[in-house]
């Protein structure tokens, strides 16, 4: 929230080239508590000012030589990349304020002043330009929270497929349909589910032969959405040669306890297996 003492506070600049209105909204401020007013005669000094100081609210006169107020306008804009102006312009010129709104001023207030109305005009201004800056710098730290967010998760998940590529030749994940989400490694080939992207290599027609009870076994684990750890199960290549691969899968579920899917690991335990079955 903007309290009274930030908008006191505010940096406020007045800019008028007719001296007796600048010491007129100076004193107006004075009293009314603002403390953070400057001033200038000169508009070609404004947008150096702004650069400068990055005030809360610019009481900017319309008419005056050599640089009128919307040429300032123009050159504040090059300052306020957000597109904000806090501009609250001064004139005397009805059809002037039309044309000030269009140009990027936020408000804009008539002389001869009524000063209850233009202390009420810089109030709200300034309330509004404070609660922007508010929310600006709270986007800005949203902004680096959810990188640094999105640094801690990449680097979390590339510590964990390290990890998986070196205890595992393969990770899969499915939803809650039994779809394949994630797959790293010739995951489908290796469960017996090639796929259009992934086919089982074959030699005449003909590809490896699964051990049936095995792969009923495991895919009665998976189907039942059971955890299993370890489990061992083989192939008869078209080369002749057996192969072993080894699996472990657990369900997964969310925070409410809710089946979300499966997952799994394996790898290829055929080197592993052949020293136990080579006979004595």
């Amino acid at each position: 929230m903007i309290s009274k003492a930030d908008i006191l506070g505010a940096k406020i600049l007045i800019v008028d080239d007719l001296e007796p209105n600048v010491r007129l909204l100076e004193q107006m401020l004075r009293g009314a508590g603002y403390t953070g007013s400057e001033s200038t005669m000169d508009p070609h000094e404004v947008c150096a000012l702004h650069r400068q100081n990055n005030y809360d609210l610019i009481l900017l006169d319309l008419l005056m030589p050599g640089l009128d107020g919307f040429q300032v306008m123009d050159g504040l804009k090059s300052i306020e990349t957000g597109g904000y102006l806090p501009v609250l312009v001064i004139t005397a010129q009805p059809d002037h304020k039309l044309r000030a709104l269009q140009a990027g001023a936020k408000d804009f207030v008539s002389k001869p002043f009524d000063f209850v109305e233009l202390k009420t005009r810089i109030h709200n201004m300034l309330e509004v330009r404070l609660l922007y800056r508010q929310l600006e710098r709270y986007n800005r730290q949203l902004e680096l929270m959810v990188h640094e967010r999105t640094v801690e998760l990449g680097e979390s998940e590339a510590r964990f497929r390290r990890l998986t590529d070196l205890s595992t030749d393969w990770y899969w994940e499915q939803d809650v349909l039994g779809r394949f989400t994630q797959v790293s490694g010739p995951v489908l080939e290796m469960l017996g589910r090639p796929g259009k992207d992934l086919p089982v290599e074959t030699t005449n027609g003909e590809g490896p032969r699964w051990n049936e009870v095995e792969r009923a076994a495991l895919e009665e684990n998976i189907a039942a959405r059971r955890p299993f750890l370890d489990f061992i199960y083989s192939r008869v290549n078209v080369d002749g040669s057996l192969q072993y691969f080894q699996v472990s899968g657990e369900p997964i579920f969310d925070t409410s306890g809710c089946y979300t899917g499966y997952r799994g690991v394996g790898m290829d335990v055929t080197a592993r297996m052949r020293p136990a079955l080579s006979p004595a």
